[in-house]
């Protein structure tokens, strides 16, 4: 017996059940937007796998509550996208590097990526702009604060882990106090 597979019809490229239908290139973008926070978290959870290996746990529990964050953030564009009666078309994730040089260099780059990631959410909202979808404007302030406070607190701890220098003192204190996060 030949089992039925539900398949979804092929669509236009905007719901006619949305209250306010997407543009094309914003919704693509998103759906862009959505494999960057989940290469993000990825990427943040191989940080942790890394500082784990180094027996430094409060680097390891500090990303590895980043990279929750950053699936939750990749959570609120597929909702989003899925509340405008959209689809969320997601896209491969090209795999993260897993060794870094030191907590300094791994926060550094996890510095750098969160600076990348504030270049896309900004012109992600430009492009909302452009395109007069006032929904995803409101929905990207939220992401525009967040990407404040992103790159603080990375700065933060590359300030503090350049500061410590080659002290072990310092660093295992600082690593004591990220296992608090």
């Amino acid at each position: 017996m030949a089992r039925k597979i539900w398949c979804q019809p092929e669509r236009s490229g905007m719901s006619e059940s949305a209250q306010t239908p997407m543009k094309g290139a914003v919704r693509d973008a998103m759906g862009e937007q959505i494999k960057h926070e989940l290469y993000s978290a990825y990427l943040y959870l191989s940080m942790a796998g890394s500082f784990e290996v180094a027996n430094l746990t409060g680097f390891a529990h500090w990303m590895r509550r980043q990279s929750r964050e950053e699936l939750e953030h990749a959570m609120k564009f597929f909702d989003f996208l899925l509340d405008r009666g959209e689809h969320a078309e997601l896209q491969a994730i090209e795999a993260p590097p897993y060794a870094f040089r030191s907590p300094l260099d791994t926060f550094e780059q996890a510095l750098e990526h969160e600076k990348e990631i504030t270049g896309r959410i900004n012109a992600l909202y430009e492009l909302a702009v452009r395109e007069g979808d006032l929904p995803a404007q409101v929905m990207l302030n939220w992401f525009v604060t967040e990407q404040v406070e992103e790159e603080k607190s990375a700065t933060e701890i590359v300030e503090r882990l350049r500061m410590a220098g080659e002290d072990s003192a310092a660093l295992l204190l600082l690593d004591g106090e990220l296992g608090k996060r």
